[in-house]
């Protein structure tokens, strides 16, 4: 069942993993690993308050995908043992056909091979379900571990643009990684 002002059916699933509408019970688990610093090291902003967490998860939970702008931002939870491990985010940019994927996990959730899991059904949202052209990821060059797992994905580096960001009192080299829709395509089993 398409839920109302979604192009596409919710939850996704994979092979390991539900992919799902945020719910007010993610609450504690979203803050959990979002208050670390770790996990903020590499987005735009600090580690989140309480406060703060609550703000995501009720934006998370209540989103629309109706124009640019807009963003998908669903939970990840292993399909055999609910519980939050992290988020896969989809957002549509502004231009004809263009998109960026993102992830954040838990720590005990990273290097199983959940990220990659939850972005490439996201890519896979994007380009078969809401005909995106190109979508892309932008990372700070530090992230060694985003850009693996975007080549695993067959994105291919296509810029680095040396100290783009200011952030955290600190220049950061933002790196962008993208894939065409006929590159996607070309990737998946006959």
């Amino acid at each position: 069942m398409t839920e109302p002002n979604l192009p596409f059916r919710l939850p996704l699933r994979t092979q390991r993993l539900v992919l799902r509408r945020f719910e007010a019970g993610d609450l504690d688990a979203f803050h959990a690993y979002h208050s670390l610093p770790e996990t903020a090291r590499f987005l735009p902003r600090e580690a989140k308050s309480y406060t703060q967490s609550m703000e995501y998860v009720g934006k998370y939970a209540n989103f629309e995908f109706e124009k640019e702008g807009d963003w998908v931002a669903l939970a990840i939870e292993a399909a055999d043992s609910p519980g939050l491990l992290g988020e896969v985010v989809l957002k549509w940019l502004p231009g004809r056909g263009q998109a960026e994927v993102g992830w954040s996990l838990a720590p005990e959730a990273r290097g199983k091979g959940y990220a990659a899991e939850a972005a490439a059904a996201m890519l896979k949202l994007g380009f078969e379900d809401l005909g995106f052209h190109r979508i892309d990821a932008k990372l700070d060059a530090l992230n060694t571990a985003s850009a693996a797992l975007c080549e695993r994905l067959g994105m291919r580096l296509e810029s680095t643009q040396v100290d783009k960001w200011h952030y955290k009192g600190q220049w950061a080299t933002e790196v962008v990684y993208a894939i065409l829709a006929e590159e996607w395509q070309a990737r998946q089993p006959r």
